[in-house]
């Protein structure tokens, strides 16, 4: 071994390249990350595919749902310590746009999202500003930890809605995001249905015990009809990113439900809107999440609201990260795919 750590490079539509890189030394305010666990989410897998070109640059490192430790502190990087367990929160804001002069800095204008616009955590060592990290429990295993990020993006999006105790929520869509989302809308008080179409999904939704059916079985707005005894539930998750998933959710919905748009929709869709007019429907976009999010994920996981464990189905290491990809995109029999990246150097 001649003790060079490896990174996860980007260069192209379906090629990735691990390569080895010489430690970088954090310049002041930043610090260096031992990086221990990164989750691969759909954003990577949009980036994977070549469909963010325009935004990652290639060749770049990506990666930003991640667990590590401290490893470096630059000069005027608080009071962080080698050693000690963080995650990042990968955002970037300009701090001047009207979007952060409001206080939405989550929505600036010119947001930089590190593993997308700037580089990410697939690697050993990853240097970021010190103002992203978020501390750990000493006693959180840090592979639960990499399921953070999403955790917080299920937080914002709960939050987003006002669930409230005793309302029910319909979840379209049970892959992580989705099926994090209806934990999270549990832990309010709702009362929650997941729809997925993936059997081993289903079962996993089952297993974590929530409500789970097929769309496309027989049945969808009869089940739909008697779990809300023909009201309607109070809000929908759209999580899918296809387009039954937004008619699905629509039609779910009570006299004055809220819809929540989570998914990705890079084409537009037709949306029933007489239905949003009828029944006086509220749309709400969610996107990605505030600090307090995450330090909300953080206890939701330590606490083991968020059973960390039930939804990482597979774990390969760094210089395996094109078979990690591989199997999340195969959509065969895995929820949440991490890459180990601890210790990985090259030979």
């Amino acid at each position: 071994m001649n003790g060079l750590p490896l990174r996860v490079t980007y260069r192209a539509a379906r090629t990735l390249a691990v390569e080895t890189a010489e430690p970088a030394a954090p310049p002041p305010g930043h610090v260096r990350v031992d990086v221990a666990f990164t989750g691969i989410c759909g954003t990577d897998l949009h980036i994977y595919h070549g469909e963010m070109d325009g935004r990652v640059g290639p060749p770049q490192v990506i990666g930003h749902e991640m667990s590590g430790r401290i490893a470096q502190a630059g000069s005027g990087a608080g009071d962080w310590r080698p050693g000690e367990h963080v995650t990042v929160m990968p955002l970037v804001w300009c701090g001047s746009c009207p979007a952060c002069r409001a206080g939405h800095t989550y929505l600036c204008h010119r947001l930089t999202v590190l593993g997308v616009d700037g580089p990410g955590s697939m690697q050993n060592g990853w240097v970021v500003p010190a103002a992203a990290l978020v501390r750990l429990p000493r006693d959180l295993p840090l592979d639960h930890a990499a399921l953070i990020e999403p955790t917080a993006v299920a937080v914002h999006d709960v939050r987003r809605a006002e669930v409230r105790p005793g309302e029910q929520a319909f979840v379209v869509g049970g892959g992580p995001i989705g099926l994090l989302i209806a934990l999270v809308a549990r832990r309010s008080g709702a009362d929650v249905l997941v729809s997925e179409p993936d059997p081993y999904r289903r079962s996993v939704a089952e297993g974590l015990g929530l409500a789970a059916l097929d769309p496309n079985g027989d049945g969808l707005a009869d089940t739909i009809e008697e779990w809300t005894g023909g009201a309607g539930a109070a809000v929908a998750f759209e999580v899918s990113g296809a387009a039954a998933g937004v008619t699905a959710a629509v039609d779910a919905l009570a006299t004055r439900g809220r819809l929540v748009q989570v998914g990705i929709h890079p084409v537009p869709r037709e949306v029933g809107l007489y239905r949003v007019f009828a029944h006086e429907l509220t749309l709400l976009g969610a996107r990605l999440y505030e600090r307090g999010d995450f330090e909300q994920a953080v206890d939701l996981i330590a606490t083991g609201v968020i059973p960390a464990s039930s939804l990482i189905s597979r774990i390969e290491p760094l210089e395996r990260a094109a078979h990690a990809f591989a199997a999340l995109e195969s959509g065969t029999g895995v929820m949440k795919v991490l890459v180990d990246c601890r210790s990985a150097t090259a030979s």
